[in-house]
């Protein structure tokens, strides 16, 4: 489970002084659900998972990860969570096989445990064509699955997924969308960024829209449109944040804030 009570992140801005990334954000995450966490870019989406991640500090508040207090007990929230942006950040001179290794070892895993771990997930992910070739000759959608694997290696109860498709074309985003399902089927708690609509109808349980640093509502794709009177959710999200419906957005639903 995830708990987050009233976290907030405030940073110092040399010119235009303190500036609050995240103000008093709260919200619970139940095992097997899928929660999304929408809002257009500088949100603060990111700031907030990279809280939760125990990546940032926070100014106000706190949270819980699978028990664990981000504050008190970082190292275990670690050991409890995988964490997926759309960017791979792979060690380009290794191989797969070669990063999932060295990611079980600094898990302290077994070296049997990782070998099984990783012929599943190799498996699972269709990495074994390339699981012995060099990140830096991998297509960005296999990059995209070897740190998948990465985040899952050690069987964590929970998973943040920061706009994990961006810049992925449509098959690679489509496998990791697939993968998404399966880890909420797993039981899994997953907190999911972004800032596509069709993603946010297609994956999440619950949603949280964030606007400025704030949750402008929490509620089920269907809860929020019955709120709003929208059938949309491009529309619904810019009731919610009490935008014009002419605000402009692109083709794929992106909005620009």
């Amino acid at each position: 489970m995830v708990e987050v009570e009233e976290i907030g992140k405030t940073f110092a801005d040399k010119k235009k002084g303190a500036f609050r990334a995240v103000d008093g954000v709260s919200f619970t995450a139940q095992p097997g659900e899928i929660f999304g966490v929408l809002g257009p870019n500088g949100a603060g989406k990111t700031t907030l998972l990279r809280m939760l991640a125990t990546i940032l500090e926070p100014t106000a508040g706190t949270a819980r990860i699978a028990g664990y207090d981000i504050r008190k007990d970082a190292q275990s929230v670690r050991s409890s969570i995988g964490y997926l942006t759309g960017s791979a950040g792979l060690y380009e001179r290794l191989t797969p096989r070669e990063v999932l290794a060295y990611f079980g070892e600094l898990y302290g895993m077994r070296p049997d445990v990782i070998q099984t771990r990783m012929n599943d997930l190799f498996d699972a992910l269709e990495i074994h064509e390339f699981a012995d070739r060099r990140c830096d000759k991998l297509s960005t959608g296999q990059k995209q699955r070897t740190s998948i694997a990465r985040a899952i290696l050690h069987n964590p109860p929970v998973l943040f997924f920061d706009e994990p498709t961006s810049g992925l074309d449509v098959m690679a985003a489509r496998s990791v969308k697939q993968f998404i399902r399966r880890c909420r089927n797993e039981g899994r708690t997953v907190l999911f960024s972004t800032h596509i609509m069709s993603e946010v109808e297609a994956l999440c349980d619950r949603i949280a829209v964030i606007y400025n640093g704030k949750i402008a509502a929490i509620g089920t794709p269907d809860e929020l449109r019955a709120r709003t009177g929208e059938i949309h959710f491009e529309n619904v999200f810019l009731r919610l944040i009490g935008e014009p419906l002419d605000k402009e957005l692109d083709a794929g639903g992106k909005i620009h804030a």
